[in-house]
């Protein structure tokens, strides 16, 4: 049985984040990326309570091509760590899943789907 996971991360603007999720898709990397609204987030990092304004994004995928996503996320992403986390779907509608499993295969898509 195929699992699936939702991927997440965030970057600086939406230019950016757009630009990583048609990447994603061309490679068939990701059956469907969602790129959000902005948000705030606040972190430390190196010492220091920081705050930035990120484009939060929702990556679908199998869980199979988690490595080869997070290789390109990491090299598209301009932060030196960018967030990248993986959470496994629990459950999902049958006909979604094999449309996730469609796209993210080499050749022609054989489900009609979408978000």
């Amino acid at each position: 049985m195929q699992t699936f996971v939702v991927v997440l991360t965030n970057l600086p603007d939406r230019d950016t984040a757009l630009a990583v999720g048609r990447t994603l898709v061309e490679r068939r990397l990701a059956a469907c990326v969602n790129v959000l609204r902005g948000c705030t987030s606040i972190y430390r990092w190196r010492g220091a309570i920081e705050s930035a304004d990120e484009v939060p994004v929702l990556i679908k995928t199998r869980a199979g091509l988690y490595p080869q996503v997070e290789q390109a996320i990491r090299s598209l992403h301009p932060y030196a760590v960018p967030e990248i986390i993986a959470l496994p779907m629990q459950a999902g509608l049958p006909e979604y899943l094999a449309w996730i499993e469609a796209e993210t295969t080499d050749g022609e898509a054989h489900v009609a789907g979408g978000d």
